[in-house]
């Protein structure tokens, strides 16, 4: 079988790449599709793979404005050829469901998440716009959100990465979906002992991560916080930024998961589909401070609280939930950590994270394509060879990370 592996860009390191890259160590022979490319973003496991770009590779400054480029992503996806090929594989949380197939062709998404400035997130998308911009977006978007839906009827079937993404999936696109969770690289993950005196957050510097909260509650009380990442908040976050706040920027695979294994807590105020940094950190048996809503419910098992939400035994749990978007909630729960930190078991903690490991991931996925292809109507053709890859987990594929 000729097979693709659709991504919707190369143009920042994060969770979506990964998945993109595990999937292409599974599939070796598998041609690589994308809208936009950066060469130096492409993860070690992808380089030197055939790759398609679209027309958007050729705009003037693409790698940088690609998000802005909404009202052209319908026809880039669409103008992709993939009729050539009999399986594809899209990882997806942008427009690459959209892609047209041979009609005999298998077309699995893997789904991030519904785009969420079209569905769920668009009204709080649109206020923090100007009146003119954000008339102009309401018009895209909404042409593009019905393409959205329409595009997602045409996909096979659909993988969604947490329960939170399938329960969207469900309700915008109306189709249902199989829930594997993302691959968490807990091979290279380590209990460093005693930690330092600094909490930590990681990821893009985004509105939606919340990042300035976990600032304010660090400032309240006087805690040291190291952030790992870049983004178009940075400016603004540093100016709100107190004495005991330090911006990393992006920095190595290595060196984050050195980051991880030394800090006190992570803290995470994102609503976030799954949040897989989560489980970096937890595989290193350090807590996580987690907004109690979305994907955090799926991957953070959280120490009982007055009010008996979630349930779990001291001894299993794994964080601590607050329950506001607010730096007073964020304070409180960090106290509320350090408190009750010594009955949390760093061994435990990385137990659970282990539960997602990426050898788990790779086998759930062998499994889903197997029994795709032993009940569709080319069950008579020769299954995928996976590659020599698979049968030893490919624990350390990238060296390099960036959110």
């Amino acid at each position: 079988m000729r097979i693709a592996i659709v991504h919707h860009w190369f143009v920042t390191r994060g969770g979506g790449e990964r998945v993109a890259e595990v999937l292409g160590s599974l599939y070796p022979e598998a041609d690589l599709f994308t809208l936009v490319t950066d060469a130096s973003q492409v993860p070690q496991g992808l380089a030197g793979r055939r790759t398609t770009t679209s027309f958007l590779q050729s705009v003037p400054g693409a790698k940088r404005i690609h998000r802005y480029l909404l009202p052209l992503y319908p026809f880039a996806v669409e103008q992709l050829d993939l009729s050539a090929y009999d399986l594809v594989l899209t990882s997806d949380s942008g427009p690459m469901k959209g892609v047209i197939t041979n009609p005999s062709a298998i077309h699995i998404c893997y789904c991030h998440s519904p785009m969420r400035y079209l569905w769920d997130s668009y009204h709080a998308y649109a206020a923090q716009l100007s009146p003119l911009n954000r008339f102009m977006f309401s018009i895209a978007a909404h042409y593009v959100r019905n393409w959205d839906y329409q595009a997602a009827q045409r996909v096979t079937h659909f993988i969604a990465n947490s329960e939170y993404v399938a329960r969207r999936i469900s309700h915008y696109y109306g189709r249902a979906s199989t829930v594997i969770h993302p691959p968490i690289d807990t091979e290279r993950a380590f209990i460093a002992g005693d930690p330092e005196d600094y909490y930590l957050a990681v990821g893009r510097l985004v509105p939606y991560k919340r990042t300035e909260i976990l600032i304010e509650a660090c400032n309240r009380l006087g805690r040291h916080l190291r952030i790992v990442g870049d983004g178009p908040e940075m400016k603004r976050l540093r100016s709100v930024a107190g004495p005991t706040i330090h911006f990393l920027g992006e920095i190595s695979s290595s060196r984050l998961w050195r980051t991880y294994a030394h800090c006190r807590a992570l803290l995470f105020a994102a609503d976030e589909d799954f949040g897989m940094v989560s489980l970096e950190a937890q595989a290193c048996g350090r807590p996580v401070v987690a907004y109690g809503k979305g994907g955090s419910l799926e991957t953070v098992r959280g120490y009982p609280d007055r009010a008996g939400r979630r349930p779990v035994r001291e001894s299993g749990a794994t964080g601590i939930f607050f329950y506001s978007q607010t730096a007073d909630a964020v304070a409180a729960a960090i106290l509320r950590l350090e408190a009750v930190g010594s009955e949390l078991s760093a061994r435990a903690i990385q137990e659970h994270a282990r539960r997602f490991d990426t050898c788990i991931f790779i086998e759930k996925i062998r499994q889903f394509v197997s029994e795709v292809l032993a009940t569709s109507s080319q069950s008579s053709r020769t299954e995928p060879a996976a590659g020599s890859t698979v049968s030893e987990c490919p624990a350390e594929l990238s060296s390099e990370v960036s959110f």
